[in-house]
């Protein structure tokens, strides 16, 4: 009897430790919770589940990252991150619905506000990087430029390689009763735009649109065409281009495949060009406005990620997954990393080739959509000329820097980002000369701009 007594008493201390461990435990849980709410303020959302869609290219980075470091379920979102097979396919199920947002090219939503291509209410809240871009030929077309490209002391290029270069192989090909043809990957993207200014700027003609010609390719010295990023080295190394301009790691695929050069980037463009942003329909944001706000937090906190330099070997480990980019890590590291591969061996410091934060890079600047409205209408993909503030009007209703304006608050009391990362702007950035022609930008003079050039429309002021 008195063992049964003893067994219990021991039974019964053992509970209560067991008890007194576990009121412990739960306590210390709770002061985590409470810890953890004071880093994120989760808002209320509207729509948890959520599902993104991307290319496969470097830049949709904040995607996979803000995924994969947990940013997203910060903010009590469930996001399946899914690649797509083009960017027409990317515009459609967003504006459909089938997505809840993408990363998109930049003209795309423009389009779609101004009228070009198919209609829709889009809007961005976040810009997904600046640079990232290059031009590239092929062996035998770089064969033909490199003697008319200045060199270094070292007997390397000097960068930035001007379209100058390239002048007298068009016209070569032109004399062989060849068309001279080059791929980019969008009518509406920065790539059409990029290859469109740098050809332009060395006076070759690339093409203008029409109601009847929707290639772009009136009156055109350069036959520009759509082909989709992944496939861009194939169709080069096939013969069907000449050349290209795409996103990363497309260019540097073509270095280590030893079937093409890039010439130039496109930083040398136009410096800190923006790039790549996140597109949801307006509906969506005005249907889930917490949720869309979210978003934009947990993208931000994935660009600052980004840009600190000890960061990106893993996000490089992190693109190379086959559900991202899906490119060996050594093509990735290339532009990743900070450097640049031309030829190679030629390989050069670059450490803003991928901007995912600095210099305000997420931020929906009015003045950078505002420069994609003007080569639309400089090349003819806007038809008709416009008053001055239509170009202010259009951009305010797609680029929503209130949104990420709410974001970065949340961000800066949660302790997540310093205040000073906020910019103190009225949406535009300083008139700027950082173009490869020198010519000057100023976005609140949008009639001026697109008649500073030699190629392209040309319109009066109109009341």
């Amino acid at each position: 009897m008195k063992s049964l007594f003893t067994k219990a008493s021991l039974l019964f201390s053992l509970a209560m430790m067991l008890f007194a461990c576990g009121g412990k435990e739960k306590k210390k849980s709770t002061e985590d919770v409470a810890i953890a709410t004071t880093k994120t303020k989760t808002l209320e959302i509207e729509k948890p589940q959520l599902t993104f869609g991307f290319i496969k290219l470097t830049d949709m980075a904040p995607l996979a990252i803000a995924k994969e470091k947990g940013f997203f379920e910060d903010e009590g979102l469930f996001v399946s991150v899914e690649a797509q097979s083009n960017w027409k396919n990317v515009l459609d199920r967003v504006i459909d619905g089938q997505l809840d947002g993408s990363h998109m090219l930049a003209g795309q939503p423009i389009a779609a506000g101004a009228g070009f291509g198919r209609q829709a209410e889009l809007v961005t809240p976040f810009s997904m990087d600046l640079n990232g871009n290059g031009i590239t030929v092929s062996n035998d077309v770089w064969s033909k430029m490199k003697p008319n490209v200045p060199k270094g002391a070292d007997g390397k290029p000097i960068h930035p390689i001007k379209a100058e270069a390239l002048k007298p192989v068009i016209t070569e090909y032109k004399n062989s009763g060849k068309a001279f043809k080059m791929g980019m990957v969008f009518p509406v993207s920065t790539h059409n735009y990029e290859i469109r200014y740098w050809l332009a700027a060395a006076g070759i003609h690339p093409g203008m649109y029409t109601a009847d010609n929707v290639q772009g390719q009136i009156d055109a010295e350069v036959l520009l065409s759509v082909t989709p990023p992944p496939q861009m080295p194939a169709t080069l190394e096939a013969g069907t281009i000449y050349g290209y301009c795409v996103g990363e790691p497309w260019n540097q695929q073509a270095v280590f495949k030893g079937i093409g050069v890039p010439v130039t980037t496109n930083y040398d463009i136009w410096k800190n060009n923006p790039e790549k942003v996140f597109v949801m329909t307006k509906k969506f944001v005005e249907d889930y406005p917490n949720t869309a706000v979210a978003v934009t937090k947990a993208l931000i906190r994935a660009g600052k990620w980004l840009d600190e330099p000890e960061n990106r070997p893993e996000a490089v480990k992190i693109l190379s997954m086959s559900q991202y980019v899906g490119a060996d890590e050594a093509v990735l590291a290339n532009s990743m990393t900070g450097t640049f591969e031309f030829e190679k061996g030629d390989k050069r410091e670059m450490p803003d080739f991928n901007v995912f934060y600095k210099y305000n890079a997420t931020y929906p600047f009015y003045s950078d959509g505002i420069w994609f409205l003007t080569q639309m209408r400089r090349w003819g993909q806007i038809p008709e000329a416009k008053p001055a503030d239509w170009y202010a009007n259009t951009i305010k209703d797609i680029y929503r820097p209130d949104i990420w304006t709410k974001a970065a608050k949340l961000l800066v009391e949660e302790g997540n980002i310093p205040a000073e990362d906020i910019p103190q702007t009225d949406g535009y950035k300083p008139v700027t000369t950082d173009f490869i022609d020198g010519t000057s930008y100023d976005a609140k003079d949008p009639i001026a701009y697109i008649n500073s050039f030699k190629i392209g429309n040309k319109d009066k002021a109109i009341q």
